[in-house]
């Protein structure tokens, strides 16, 4: 029984905190709608960590579009990069096809030929399929970019630093240079009227 007492006069409010008509010092509704002095540090602490957090989030975001992009900029360079090695390395099979075709045998049957030529042929498409192609000597005036020069030829008839042969024909890959023609040039020829322009 004593318990019960106890807990009783635990359960009602003390007679101190008790005003003068008796009831509870309770805080004025004004008063209990303003944060307590210590929220609003804490509310700007926090709204701080949220645009910090927002912002490494778009940072993070922003770097993983950056590294997919590199990395299938990096795929597509390297699948370009073996099929170009590869293109390279048969370059002087293409070479050899050419050089057969033009010194024929008269000794040999031209259905040998014929079989070569269609080889030569197929290739050479599979290859263009690729982005391969030729470059341009005939009649061209001499270009340092795309053609080496190994002899010049004095030609009066030819414009100056105009092409007069191929001695092994260049390639292009996709607009970059895979290989330079290797050409003979005309010297002591007219002037290029392009070039005066």
């Amino acid at each position: 029984m004593d318990n019960e007492n106890d807990l009783t006069t635990n359960l009602l409010p003390d007679d101190d905190a008790t005003g003068e008509n008796g009831s509870a010092n309770d805080a004025s509704p004004t008063a209990a709608a303003a944060p307590p002095s210590g929220l609003a540090p804490a509310y700007e602490k926090v709204l701080a960590e949220k645009k910090d957090l927002y912002e490494r989030l778009l940072r993070n975001q922003a770097e993983m579009d950056n590294f997919r992009k590199r990395t299938q900029r990096e795929k597509e360079e390297l699948r370009q990069y073996a099929a170009e090695d590869l293109i390279r390395s048969l370059l002087p099979t293409l070479d050899g096809f050419e050089r057969a075709l033009q010194h024929r045998d008269v000794n040999v049957p031209a259905a040998f030929y014929q079989g070569l030529e269609l080889i030569y042929r197929d290739l050479r498409e599979v290859l263009a399929r690729a982005g391969l192609a030729p470059i341009e000597t005939s009649g061209q005036i001499f270009d340092p970019y795309l053609h080496q020069a190994v002899e010049t030829v004095e030609d009066p008839s030819r414009r100056e630093h105009e092409i007069v042969g191929e001695m092994q024909r260049g390639y292009k890959l996709k607009n970059k240079l895979l290989r330079p023609a290797t050409v003979k040039v005309a010297v002591g020829g007219k002037p290029d009227q392009a070039a005066a322009e």
